[in-house]
C-alpha cells in the first residue's frame, strides 16, 4: 500500500504532533491497520463517499497520549492504485466534524488529473 499526504494534512499533524508526543508513532500503527483493511472494520470506520474506485473514509485515529479516540483522521482509498491519501486529521475537541471543504478541494484536484 502507498500512502500520501496532503499539504492541509501535514500542517495539521505536525501542529497536533508537538501537543501529543506518540503521534508519529500512532500514523506508523494506523497504516498498518489500514494496508491489511483500507476501509477499516466496525463503528470506528464511516466511508463519507463512495464510487466504484474511489473510498474516503472517516476513522477514529486512536492515540496513546490521550488514552482515547479524540481524533478523527479523513483519508480517501483508491483501489485500482493500491494507493491511500490523508486528507485530514484533528482533535474532537477543537473541531466537531470534517472539513467538506477541504474534501471537495481533494475531489476536484483529483479530478483534474
Amino acid at each position: 500500500m502507498n500512502f500520501n499526504e496532503t499539504n492541509e494534512f501535514t500542517k495539521n499533524f505536525k501542529r497536533l504532533s508537538k501537543k501529543y508526543k506518540s503521534l508519529p508513532d500512532d500514523l506508523l500503527e494506523f497504516k498498518k491497520v489500514v494496508s491489511e483493511s483500507p476501509l477499516g472494520s466496525g463503528k470506528h470506520f464511516v466511508i463519507l463517499y463512495s464510487q466504484e474506485k474511489l473510498k474516503i473514509v472517516k476513522a477514529r485515529f486512536f492515540c496513546r497520549y490521550l488514552r482515547g479516540a479524540s481524533l478523527r483522521i479523513i483519508y480517501t482509498y483508491r483501489q485500482n492504485e493500491e494507493m491511500i491519501d490523508f486528507i485530514e486529521v484533528y482533535f474532537k475537541g477543537e473541531q466537531v466534524n470534517e472539513n467538506k471543504a477541504l474534501i471537495n478541494e481533494y475531489l476536484r484536484q483529483l479530478n483534474k488529473k
